[in-house]
């Protein structure tokens, strides 16, 4: 009896070894992005990786295949700024203030919750109050898996997303996730430790820096807030590590979870959609000291604005939330000409900045539908990108600017097995998401999903079979 039930628990370890781990979509156009385009291969994945790609690829005995004559391949699209994963957060800010932050003369997307009560009664008397400071969050430790928001990315191509908190000055530190319907929120995390999301709230999104028009109350104010916290954070540091070194006779120095937060930060991202905030960032940065990444660039179009980013050589995040009239103008209002230039032109400033060789990434601000944020690409392609370098602003080119390219951004051997499988190229208006590969995960649109570019939107997903 024993060598018998010994003998069954073997073949059904055997039968249970020989589930289908691996997929093979073959013969279809494949986009790899980081190579040249392959126009009949076979890209196959495993256990979540890509094991291989090209043209003279088998597909594995034990691999589930997909036909993909017809079909297009490519790397799975990156959002290089958002908050889906994380519910209940407000969009993440477009940078800038005023009317060329968002659709006419109001921000071009929705101002966060309000702060707690006790926050708000409270007076801030000064920078060691450490008002709207939660460097210490971690968007990782924030997720959840159920954010309606996922599906529809997925929808429309989505595999990935770096996410960040977005309430306050110091908002928080960012992590890059994978877009799964996983039951742990930790599955979804690539990496964490993004960037620390820094918003300069005083006058636009959110009202006064410190509630109960304590400090900080102003632009200058806020500036000068950030300023002193990096300061403050670099003593701190110098005497955390005298401590270290020699800690007898020393009174140790008292934990402080804001300064801990900024010192852990790799780079921070910083709000700049006009020239005035451009240039007034770049300099800001430089004299902080910190690798910074520009978020916004509203008026990137602007010749200024390109060679002050060129010079830098700082990478930008280009909002694809492009200003539009007011829903409802006042009839007596005169828009100023910088207010419609910003409204004509600001689709063209990826194409420029391509042109001029600055780094960027496109980044959904609040645009969660899928109709939405295909037509927003579209318009950045009418307005002068290329479609090639539409694909790599949401794909390679976020993944190189936070230092994931060993594993996001193209169809390579070695890389994460995130996919987008279309009928057509990618951004054309009739064409299909047939499914979404997320972690070698397949997700199949239901067929009420509207050709891409056009059509009504919805959220809903069904899980394929691999696992």
């Amino acid at each position: 009896m024993n060598k018998l039930t010994t003998a069954l628990l073997l073949f059904c370890a055997c039968a249970a070894a020989q589930t289908h781990t691996a997929v093979a979509i073959r013969n279809a156009k494949i986009v790899p992005v980081g190579g040249p385009v392959l126009s009949k291969g076979t890209v196959v994945i495993r256990d979540g990786l890509i094991v291989d790609v090209g043209e003279n690829v088998q597909a594995p005995p034990d691999a589930a295949v997909v036909e993909g004559e017809g079909m297009t391949v490519y790397p799975g699209l990156i959002d290089a700024l958002s908050t889906w994963g994380i519910p209940g957060a407000a969009a993440a800010a477009a940078g800038g203030r005023g009317a060329t932050a968002g659709r006419g003369a109001t921000p071009a997307t929705p101002a966060p919750a309000p702060a707690a009560p006790a926050a708000a009664t409270t007076p801030s008397r000064g920078p060691e109050d450490r008002p709207q400071t939660t460097s210490w969050l971690n968007a990782a430790d924030e997720l959840s898996p159920t954010d309606p928001r996922i599906a529809t990315a997925r929808a429309a191509g989505f595999t990935s997303a770096v996410v960040f908190p977005t309430r306050g000055i110091f908002a928080g530190q960012g992590a890059i996730i994978d877009l799964l319907s996983a039951e742990r929120p930790g599955a979804m995390v690539v990496a964490q430790g993004a960037g620390q999301y820094i918003s300069l709230t005083a006058g636009g999104r959110g009202g006064g820096g410190g509630g109960g028009g304590g400090f900080p109350g102003s632009l200058m104010g806020e500036i000068a807030y950030v300023r002193q916290v990096y300061l403050d954070a670099q003593h701190y540091a110098l005497v955390k590590e005298a401590y270290a070194r020699s800690p007898r006779g020393m009174a140790r120095p008292e934990y402080d979870r804001a300064l801990e937060g900024v010192l852990e930060s790799k780079r921070i991202l910083l709000p700049a959609g006009r020239l005035v905030e451009i240039d007034r960032m770049l300099r800001f940065a430089a004299e902080l000291k910190q690798p910074a990444i520009l978020y916004g660039v509203r008026e990137g179009y602007r010749p200024e604005a390109v060679d002050l980013l060129k010079k830098a050589g700082a990478p930008v995040l280009v909002s694809m939330h492009w200003p539009e009239p007011p829903r409802d103008p006042d009839p007596e209002l005169v828009e100023s000409l910088r207010t419609l230039q910003t409204r004509d032109q600001a689709a063209s400033a990826p194409a420029l900045l391509r042109k001029a060789g600055v780094p960027f990434a496109l980044y959904s601000d609040g645009l969660d539908q899928a109709r939405d944020l295909q037509r927003a690409v579209k318009k950045a392609i009418d307005a002068g990108l290329s479609r090639d370098d539409a694909i790599r602003a949401l794909t390679l080119s976020p993944a190189e600017i936070y230092g994931v390219a060993d594993r996001l951004g193209s169809i390579e051997k070695g890389k994460i097995g995130n996919l987008v499988v279309t009928r057509g190229d990618l951004f054309d208006d009739r064409t299909k998401v047939e499914m979404v590969f997320v972690d070698g995960v397949k997700y199949i649109p239901p067929p009420e999903t509207p050709p891409a570019g056009g059509g009504r939107g919805q959220t809903a997903e069904t899980p394929g079979g691999v696992r």
